[in-house]
């Protein structure tokens, strides 16, 4: 099938379905200049081992390493603009075609792009918590403590140590993944835009939907169950979808 062909189908099983989701991973995100995890060449775990970098254990045994790690890399994220692709699905959900967003990334940019249902399955970067008294604090009071050479941040209340609050590997998952699960119940299609799917347990979420279309760079070994496999930028594809939709390429808010 080819490239437009493709983009008609999907315009076609969007309009047609009457509880659509989307399901992101770090993919998406490329285009607003935040690198991926898993690609050739520039994804991060060619660079870092996520057991040793990001994971329960790298805070607790060394938490200063783990921010020296981290905290920059989180920090740009927070600097990031959404792209096309974000600003589409916040586009179809305004228009009703898009129940919301269920994401794997933390960077914040379907929020930014004024999305209004997203479950951050693997947290955000917005606040941060003590590991002890779980005090609350805005995610830049982190960072200015790490910034003024307090290293790790700690807790006002209780001098322990602060973590952000996304989900590191050998965390549990978050109440959002589990609202997610609930959500999908029903669900007749999901766009899956930008996820390898390899991460488990969100990897395995397309499957619960009646039908699913794959908006990625590269294959996942969730293709061959897909209605429509496109491989090739979200921004490009999302704006194709809007214009066979009739809708303007992006809203921002």
């Amino acid at each position: 099938m080819e490239y437009y062909e493709k983009i008609k189908l999907t315009a076609r099983l969007i309009k047609e379905s009457t509880k659509t989701l989307a399901l992101t991973g770090a993919g998406i995100s490329t285009e607003s200049g935040i690198p991926d995890y898993r690609s050739p060449g520039t994804g991060l775990w060619e660079k870092f081992d996520p057991i040793k970098a990001a994971s329960l254990s790298a805070l607790r045994s060394d938490p200063a390493g783990f921010y020296k790690t981290n905290l920059e890399r989180w920090t740009a994220y927070c600097d990031a603009c959404p792209n096309p692709a974000h600003f589409a699905l916040a586009q179809l959900e305004k228009q009703n075609l898009l129940l919301g967003v269920i994401t794997q990334n933390i960077d914040g940019l379907h929020v930014k792009a004024g999305s209004n249902r997203v479950w951050e399955v693997h947290g955000h970067l917005r606040t941060a918590r003590c590991m002890s008294c779980r005090d609350g604090y805005p995610f830049e009071q982190l960072v200015e403590k790490f910034r003024s050479g307090e290293n790790p941040p700690r807790c006002l209340k209780c001098s322990d140590i602060l973590r952000p609050n996304v989900v590191l590997f050998e965390d549990k998952m978050n109440e959002d993944f589990y609202q997610a699960t609930q959500v999908i119940s029903g669900c007749q299609l999901m766009l899956v835009v930008g996820s390898s799917l390899t991460v488990y347990p969100v990897a395995g979420l397309p499957e619960v939907a009646r039908q699913f279309v794959i908006i990625n760079r590269t294959p996942t070994p969730l293709d061959d169950a897909a209605a429509v496999v496109i491989n090739e930028n979200a921004g490009r594809v999302f704006t194709d979808i809007l214009a066979e939709l009739g809708l303007p390429p992006t809203v921002k808010t």
